[in-house]
């Protein structure tokens, strides 16, 4: 008969925790340390190109922003093709490929919320001008700006958002996105209640 496994030898085998830094193990056990985005892994998976907002998440400053800004260039090319109904439609499509897309490209990189991920910004920018348009550009700036500021200052409730789904897998790729989207419900909840007290 085999002796029991010491404390040790139970704690050996317990999953690893993944973490922002150290992460997912190899075959061998061993930990896998982070990837650094680049355009070869961008290339490497379908997955991969789209939640690094086909290479704006690659700038080497303030990808969330950059990101953005090529949301919002892509969405004033893609109303001269396809109507209200239609944007709506590729929208609420692109939520469910992102979370995919995210979760994909998380795992790969083996840091839970990447910040060359931007495919939830690209999602939460097209929903908050869906919604907003149409509008002059100094409503899309506002807009744009607003976002961000949620985006990245996380204030409540979007840290909440941000903070409830955490970690690796299918919930960890969900949280990328949904604290973004949060985040574009909060721009346009400002922006309607400042056009209802005429501060624009």
């Amino acid at each position: 008969m085999s002796p029991a496994p010491s404390p040790d030898d139970v704690q050996d085998v317990q999953p690893k925790r993944f973490t922002p830094h150290a992460t997912h193990p190899h075959a061998d056990g061993e930990p896998a340390t982070s990837r650094r985005p680049s355009l070869s892994f961008m290339l490497q998976h379908p997955a991969h190109l789209l939640a690094l907002g086909f290479g704006s998440g690659l700038s080497p400053i303030a990808p969330g922003t950059a990101g953005t800004l090529w949301a919002w260039g892509v969405y004033l090319v893609l109303q001269h093709w396809l109507n209200t109904a239609q944007l709506g439609l590729l929208i609420a499509l692109s939520i469910p490929v992102g979370w995919w897309a995210c979760t994909v490209t998380a795992r790969n990189l083996h840091v839970d919320d990447p910040g060359c991920i931007v495919w939830d910004e690209v999602v939460a920018m097209w929903l908050v001008l869906w919604l907003l348009m149409p509008t002059g550009w100094a409503g899309q700036l506002l807009a744009f700006a607003l976002f961000r500021l949620f985006d990245a200052a996380k204030p409540q409730p979007v840290r909440w958002a941000d903070q409830h789904f955490k970690g690796s897998g299918w919930r960890g790729g969900w949280g990328i996105m949904f604290d973004d989207l949060v985040a574009a419900f909060c721009t346009l909840l400002v922006l309607a209640g400042g056009r209802h007290l005429g501060v624009w």
